[in-house]
């Protein structure tokens, strides 16, 4: 009886002796893999990226490459913080579900409700198309004269004007066609509805609330810990244009790191900011007029990677380009963020979500 305990006990060793040196050896062999990947991108004396890779909300991976300041020779580091660009939508988006929750808005509400002279041109332009990008108002980044304005800090209602009177691209619905101008539009809304600016609701209602303590409103003037150079490629390496961030505003003026990133994706999971109920709404499927899918939610482009959904957004800003990629089904976050807009993370952000869900399922298969 006691040899056989003994045996029992010694296989019990053998086995958790196995698993973890399985486990250890994925863990090893994605790090190589994805060292790899990344180094051979972004080159040590060229401005690089901030990858991190998160299951279960807790993070598997994160290192980084390149260049935070080419002046300095500084290399980037983890926690250095980046302009976000249009990953801002998501945020906007969801202040807006979090005051529909509030009963302050509608998401059926016409903006005409905000902006009394807005030229609608006779069509019933609401919340819910400004959100999904079927509004056909044209984007305000395609209006001819905005490098004439890009310099200029204006109030959101100066930039709404600088394209309210341009003709429509389509009737609302019918289409889906990425707009930034409805982004700005929301962010009037928001501060409307709020008595806030938008910089400011943001910051109180959601970095301060989830501890976000490395995500701001972006400014010129003030100095922000860790934050890092931005890049373009022309000829060599320069300098980022210096626009005013009154320009992007609700659409793209954001800026945060892979950590905070990963508080604001799990606090998305865990519906700390808004119930399931209503942050359901961002992750919808929605559909033109005719019923087709716009492949697109409030915020969030809804895809599909190796057959698993996926929700996914980039941003792109002078001198930066970012992407975050989430499956929600297996609970993988992947984020990464570039500090020159010659470099995007796009491409490469998907192949490490798909590398990381092979590599995962390939070590479960052998488990089993």
């Amino acid at each position: 009886m006691k040899t056989t305990s003994i045996l029992k006990n010694l296989l019990g060793v053998i086995i958790i002796s196995l698993l973890l040196f399985q486990t250890k050896s994925f863990a090893q062999t994605l790090e190589s893999k994805m060292d790899s990947l990344l180094a051979a991108k972004y080159l040590p004396s060229d401005p690089g990226g901030v990858f991190l890779i998160a299951k279960n909300g807790k993070p598997v991976y994160k290192k980084a490459f390149g260049m935070a300041n080419m002046e300095l020779e500084a290399p980037l580091k983890t926690e250095h913080v980046f302009e976000i660009g249009s990953m801002t939508k998501q945020f906007t988006a969801v202040s807006i579900l979090m005051l529909l929750e509030q009963g302050k808005l509608d998401l059926n509400d016409e903006i005409t409700k905000y902006i009394p002279d807005y030229p609608t041109q006779g069509k019933t332009i609401t919340i819910h198309h400004l959100l999904n990008h079927t509004s056909g108002i044209k984007s305000y980044t395609s209006v001819k004269g905005l490098m004439g304005i890009a310099k200029t800090d204006l109030t959101p209602i100066e930039l709404i004007d600088f394209f309210k009177n341009e003709p429509m691209d389509f009737s609302p619905g019918e289409k889906f066609k990425y707009n930034n101008s409805g982004y700005i539009i929301l962010g009037y809304i928001i501060e409307s509805v709020s008595e806030m600016s938008y910089g400011d609701f943001v910051e109180e209602n959601i970095f301060k609330k989830l501890n976000m303590s490395s995500s701001y409103y972006a400014s010129h003037r003030k100095v922000f810990k860790n934050r890092v150079s931005g890049y373009h490629q022309r000829d060599g390496f320069t300098n980022a244009m210096h626009i005013s961030y009154t320009l992007p505003y609700a659409a793209g003026s954001l800026l945060s790191n892979v950590d905070d990133m990963l508080l604001w994706q799990n606090a998305l999971r865990d519906n700390t900011l808004v119930s399931k109920t209503i942050l359901d709404k961002a992750f919808t499927n929605y559909t033109l007029n005719n019923n087709e899918a716009t492949n697109y939610g409030y915020g969030w482009h809804i895809k599909e990677i190796n057959e698993t959904k996926s929700y996914q957004h980039g941003g792109s800003i002078f001198g930066f380009k970012s992407m975050g990629v989430y499956l929600p089904d297996e609970d993988i976050y992947v984020i990464g963020l570039n500090n020159c807009d010659c470099n995007s993370p796009t491409k490469i952000t998907k192949e490490i979500a798909e590398l990381y869900l092979n590599e995962l399922n390939n070590n479960l298969s052998s488990k089993n």
